[in-house]
């Protein structure tokens, strides 16, 4: 095997889709490499072939998704051509793949020693002994605290930043010489995206492994890349250096992704002081009892004197980390979970402790567009089902229901024909234009979005900001934004709440928080967040 020659080669691959698909091809003729101790990121929309690429190097395609031509080459050896023992050895000893959602990439009844001794096993010929201290070692190397314990830990003990740092252990534990991250900071937050990529950096610096990273963050792109490869339905229509292709992209398709990157920079815009206040927390509280099977138990405050306001027509921002507390303040707000303390006032009326069966006549006035819309819709019933259940609900009647449903999909750019389809049958970015129509039929007063753009890819994500701003603008909606991605907050929200272990920490106009930062905490969100300076062409 060549020591000197590039790590991996993707000459001319061409990957079929099943027929009737809308193309005939899921990659057509594709052609990079990927060098010793370089990083080549992968961008491009959903739908673009960027993770089947992946999957094609890796050796995991399903039979419906057939190389139809082309090679790979993995240090010179055509692994098109390998059969599934050969392509088992090479997994983890020379190639090692970090997925998107370490949650689902571990084994929940495993603890994390054991998952990452797993492939130790398979591929060594190491003694127990050695293998412990290998994995204490690999814990180590990833910089997770007290390794001892971390390797009898189970994956749902540890937070989203430390089940990535397990797999990504894992990916390294062999050496290999190419890994590949399949958009593996995507839903963590924005300190936490930070240190997983100076991890993959140093780690990768120190391994001299050659990185396919796929992104749709082009703010990772500019703090990572030495190479930019941009697909567009399975055509790669654009590579080069990374400053060549972010500064002077060629392809009219690079140039409308680049433009879709929000800004950090908050949109001015003037916020009538004398509207009404939909909603008020004051010194709202949730604290969790952990109780243990002998009679133990541990308190965990996960919220602690919120006290926040929002106008009609107003959006209010709250970030934070994960565990800062900002989804749990949402779900005290819609009654999803009960308050500890404190009030939740929707206009007069206090909700905070308010008797379950109180709470129906009021539930149409707030409503909630969670994270992932395919999870947030039933996979067995149409569009229609979904949108003119809530209106039936609550006694109107299904021809007015229908109706309203028509005009909801027509409002945020949707064909009438999508009301028989079911959530299957639609794109991410669709999908969550379905769940906005949903809450919107319900005519709320309050619409609260909890990370409701942070799975979507960079055009997509800019299409529905569009479309939350335009509901915002015309149904002159009160609005609780809550996410973990500051350039999101800064394109959208009016005013900011900066959340941390349960506190709001900072509060104020988003044009004032944004350029004058007056708590410590909010000042290392604002430089944790990647690509901030980096120069993007001006498209």
């Amino acid at each position: 095997m060549s020591q000197t020659g590039p790590v991996l080669q993707v000459e001319n691959l061409s990957i079929a889709l099943p027929a009737g698909g809308d193309r005939a091809s899921a990659v057509a003729d594709v052609s990079f490499t990927v060098g010793r101790g370089e990083i080549v990121c992968l961008v491009g929309e959903s739908g673009s072939g960027k993770s089947v690429i992946a999957q094609g190097v890796m050796g995991l395609l399903p039979r419906a998704l057939p190389v139809t031509g082309g090679r790979i080459l993995l240090e010179g050896e055509d692994i098109t051509r390998a059969d599934a023992n050969r392509l088992r050895e090479l997994r983890a000893t020379r190639m090692s793949m970090i997925f998107q959602e370490p949650m689902t990439a571990l084994n929940p009844v495993m603890t994390c020693g054991d998952q990452i001794d797993e492939v130790l096993q398979e591929h060594t010929t190491l003694s127990a002994e050695q293998r412990r201290a290998r994995i204490l070692e690999i814990l180590t190397e990833v910089r997770l605290p007290d390794p001892p314990r971390i390797a009898a830990s189970y994956p749902h003990q540890l937070s989203g930043g430390q089940r990535q740092r397990i797999v990504i252990a894992m990916a390294l534990v062999l050496d290999p010489v190419l890994l590949i991250a399949d958009e593996p900071t995507t839903a963590l937050d924005v300190t936490t995206q930070a240190q997983i990529l100076k991890l993959i950096q140093d780690l990768q610096g120190r391994h001299g492994a050659g990185v396919l990273f796929i992104t749709h963050d082009f703010g990772v792109v500019a703090e990572i890349a030495h190479q930019v490869a941009v697909l567009r339905l399975g055509t790669l229509v654009e590579i080069g250096a990374r400053d060549t292709v972010l500064q002077q992209p060629r392809h009219d398709y690079t140039r409308m992704l680049i433009g879709s990157v929000p800004t950090h920079r908050p949109k001015a815009r003037e916020i009538d002081a004398a509207a009404p206040v939909v909603l008020e927390t004051r010194g709202l509280e949730k604290t969790y009892i952990d109780r243990s099977w002998f009679g133990r138990h541990r308190e965990v405050k996960a919220a602690t004197g919120v006290s926040l306001q929002v106008r009609r027509g107003q959006t209010l921002g709250i970030v934070g980390e994960s565990g800062s507390g900002k989804s749990t303040v949402a779900r005290c707000i819609v009654r999803l979970i009960d308050p500890t303390a404190g009030s939740v006032l929707l206009g007069s009326e206090d909700i905070a402790a308010m008797p379950a069966r109180q709470l129906r006549p009021l539930r149409k006035r707030v409503q909630i567009v969670f994270q992932d819309p395919y999870r947030s819709l039933n996979p067995r019933r149409t569009v229609a089902e979904a949108l003119i259940e809530g209106p039936v609900n609550f006694g109107l009647s299904r021809t007015e229901a229908m109706s309203r449903a028509r005009q909801l999909l027509e409002f945020v750019r949707m064909d009438a024909s999508a009301l028989e389809r079911y959530p299957h049958q639609f794109s991410g970015g669709q999908r969550q234009r379905i769940c906005i129509a949903r809450a919107l039929a319900m005519e709320p007063e309050l619409l609260i979005a909890d990370e409701a753009v942070s799975a979507l890819d960079v055009s997509v994500q800019a299409q529905v900001l569009q479309l939350l701003e335009e509901i915002r603008e015309r149904l002159n909606l009160a609005m609780l934004f809550i996410t973990h991605d500051l350039r999101v907050a800064a394109q959208v929200c009016d005013h900011l709440a900066v959340m941390s272990r349960g506190e709001v920490v900072e509060y104020g106009p988003a044009h004032q928080v944004f350029s004058a930062p007056a708590h410590e905490y909010t000042r290392a969100l604002f430089e944790a967040a990647p690509g901030r300076d980096y120069p993007f062409a001006a498209v």
